[in-house]
């Protein structure tokens, strides 16, 4: 059965009494839900940013008129619908109000087909717009299942991230290579209040680059015809949103210096420029640090780095995935069904052999290697026959059982939908014994219905 339609909603703002009520009237009779308000001040007390309706106002009203409304009403929601009805001497104002954004104008006297015409597209516009707005809210709202995982760790980080994406304050990611830093930064920027705005990541490749200086600051329109044309650089283009700057230890001295800099006074000089422009943006630093698993640099001179310190910024440590163990079939699961869907190949079911690779390998690549790995192991490409590698930590015997355990009940809730009474039955265990395994590894059956 098809589900109706939701009925018209429409706040009418019209000073003409008789007018007014008589155009109520054909609205109601098409099935609108119809809100009618003497002038535009009551409207505006009423009218929000969530008003899932149209709003249609005459032009000529006392006090606030029907342009100022419209200009108001653009302030509250720049997506609210609004059609504005006007006498021939108006249509020139109702014109210029459609180029700034109005839905649509109706010259008096209209006809009521014109007039529902007119709120069906509008409405329809609205719907969308809400829809939209509500998907990019909900993905913005919760950071669970980007940082996936149930360990402490990865509970933390999913905390801290949700916390710090609704601020303002500047942010440097630190750990061993591989382990999300460049995910979490733009997770940081998707939650946060700039998430309609740009997102520029500045990386190693840009930062040792010949021109990086070019690119990173641009150059200016007045540098003169021995300095090329004008361009606008990375940093620039970051502006009202999130500039990432990612292994930072690739820029040379003066490089360093420039972006000292910017991280200090919010402003950047083009090359040739004479005044440096403020800029409006959040700063996000990766920050590589010794893989606490190995105890040795990872080489890139993070450790001699001046930007991070610089900041006042919160600090989020990564973890390496040796260091949350229990998480690694989780993500081993996504990676499969990632690589599945891009390659087009149906994942092979997963075998002891793979589950005991997953399980006992210390992955010092962290998430890098484990995808390689799923890719892999999607394309028919991983080859178990061989000897296991040694790996950089023993662990005892319960530990390896346990972590098993883990992952037969979490394939089982996923094969049963979170059903107790299903996953019961599928293990011919008693009910409190599976309620206590759950318990003791933190997996709750609601995450798998």
């Amino acid at each position: 059965m098809t589900a109706l339609p939701p009925p018209l909603q429409v706040a009418l703002v019209e000073d003409d009494p008789p007018l007014r009520e008589a155009t109520m009237q054909a609205l109601v009779l098409e099935g609108a839900e119809v809100t009618a308000f003497p002038d535009a001040r009551a409207a505006l007390a009423w009218l929000d940013a969530d008003y899932p309706g149209v709003v249609v106002s005459d032009v000529r009203m006392p006090g606030i008129d029907g342009i100022a409304f419209f200009a108001a009403l653009r302030d509250i929601d720049p997506d609210l619908p609004v059609i504005l009805t006007t006498g021939h001497g108006d249509i020139a104002m109702a014109v210029a109000a459609m180029k700034n954004g109005a839905a649509d104008f109706l010259t008096k006297p209209y006809s009521s087909v014109d007039l529902i015409r007119a709120v069906r597209a509008a409405s329809e516009r609205r719907a969308l717009a809400l829809e939209n707005r509500a998907l990019r809210e909900a993905a913005g709202r919760s950071a669970e299942g980007a940082i996936p995982g149930s360990s402490p760790a990865a509970q933390r980080l999913r905390s801290v991230i949700e916390v710090v994406a609704r601020s303002e304050i500047d942010v440097v990611l630190t750990g061993p290579a591989g382990t999300g830093k460049s995910h979490a930064s733009r997770l940081i920027h998707d939650c946060s209040p700039r998430r309609s705005r740009p997102f520029v990541t500045v990386d190693a490749g840009v930062l040792a680059h010949e021109d990086a200086e070019l690119l990173l600051f641009g150059r200016d329109p007045g540098a003169g015809q021995g300095g090329g044309l004008s361009r606008t650089g990375l940093i620039e283009r970051a502006n009202g949103g999130t500039l990432f700057l990612d292994e930072i230890a690739a820029a040379d001295a003066v490089l360093t210096a420039r972006l000292l800099s910017l991280v200090e006074t919010r402003q950047v000089l083009p090359i040739g420029g004479t005044r440096a422009r403020p800029l409006n943006i959040r700063i996000i630093i990766a920050r590589l640090t010794e893989d606490p698993g190995t105890g040795k640099d990872d080489g890139t001179g993070a450790g001699r780095d001046p930007l991070w310190h610089r900041l006042g910024a919160v600090q989020i440590a990564f973890p390496p995935l040796s260091q949350r163990r229990e998480d690694v079939p989780e993500i081993f699961r996504l990676f499969v069904a990632r690589h599945a869907r891009e390659t087009g190949v149906t994942a092979p079911a997963i075998g002891a052999a793979e589950w005991r690779h997953v399980q006992t390998h210390d992955w010092p690549g962290n998430l890098h290697e484990l995808s390689g790995f799923a890719r892999a192991f999607v394309l028919g490409l991983s080859d178990l026959g061989a000897p296991p590698a040694p790996v950089a930590e023993q662990r005892p015997l319960q530990q390896i059982v346990a972590d098993f355990e883990r992952t037969l009940l979490e394939d089982a809730l996923r094969q049963c939908r979170g059903d107790i009474a299903a996953l019961q039955a599928k293990f011919q265990t008693p009910r409190k014994t599976i309620y206590d395994k759950l318990a003791k590894y933190n997996l709750k059956p609601a995450r798998f219905r």
